[in-house]
C-alpha cells in the first residue's frame, strides 16, 4: 500500500473524529452543563460538573486535532519526499508513545465508570447520585472514542513498521 495514501487515511480519521464526533459533542455537553446548572437541584448540579469538564477537554482536544491534522500531514508528506527512512522512524517513534498510553486511558476510563457506579447504587446523596450517572456515561463516551482511536492508530503504526523495513 502506498504510504501517502496510509498516512492521510490515519490522519483523515483523526480528523473527522476530532471535527464531527468530539468537538460537537463538547459543544453539546456545554450547553446541557449551563442549562443543567440553571435548572437547578443537586442531583443536576451533580450531572452538570462532568458535562462542564468534559465539555471544556472535548472542545480543546476536537479542535486542536481537527486543526492541526492538515499541517502534520502536509509536514509528512514533505518528509517522505525529502528523507522517507528518518521521516518513518520519527513517525513510528512518535506512534509507539501514543499506542504506549491506550491502556492508561483505558484504566482511567473504567474507574470512572467504576466511581460513577459506585455513587449511583451506594449513595442516597442527590448531588453525588447525579455525578455518577454522569461518570458512567462519560466513561462510556471516552472508552467509544478511543476503541476507534486506538484501532486507527495501531494499523497505522503496523503499516508504518512494515514500510521500514522495505
Amino acid at each position: 500500500m502506498n504510504m501517502w495514501f496510509l498516512m492521510n487515511e490515519y490522519f483523515q480519521g483523526e480528523k473527522t473524529e476530532a471535527l464531527v464526533f468530539i468537538l460537537p459533542t463538547g459543544l453539546l455537553s456545554l450547553v446541557f452543563g449551563i442549562w443543567l446548572l440553571k435548572e437547578g437541584g443537586d442531583f443536576a448540579r451533580g450531572v452538570a460538573i462532568p458535562f462542564l469538564a468534559i465539555a471544556l477537554i472535548s472542545i480543546t482536544v476536537g479542535s486542536v486535532v481537527g486543526y492541526r491534522t492538515p499541517n502534520q500531514l502536509k509536514n509528512l508528506g514533505s518528509g517522505l519526499v525529502n528523507n522517507k527512512n528518518v521521516t518513518i522512524n520519527s513517525e513510528i517513534q512518535r506512534m509507539e508513545e501514543v499506542n504506549s498510553a491506550w491502556p492508561k486511558y483505558l484504566v482511567i476510563w473504567i474507574a470512572f465508570g467504576i466511581i460513577g457506579l459506585v455513587f449511583r447504587i451506594l449513595t442516597k446523596n442527590d448531588f453525588f447520585q447525579g455525578l455518577g450517572v454522569a461518570l458512567v456515561f462519560f466513561s462510556g463516551f471516552t472508552l467509544l472514542i478511543d476503541g476507534f482511536a486506538e484501532r486507527r492508530a495501531i494499523k497505522y503504526t503496523n503499516h508504518l513498521r512494515l514500510e521500514a523495513i522495505k
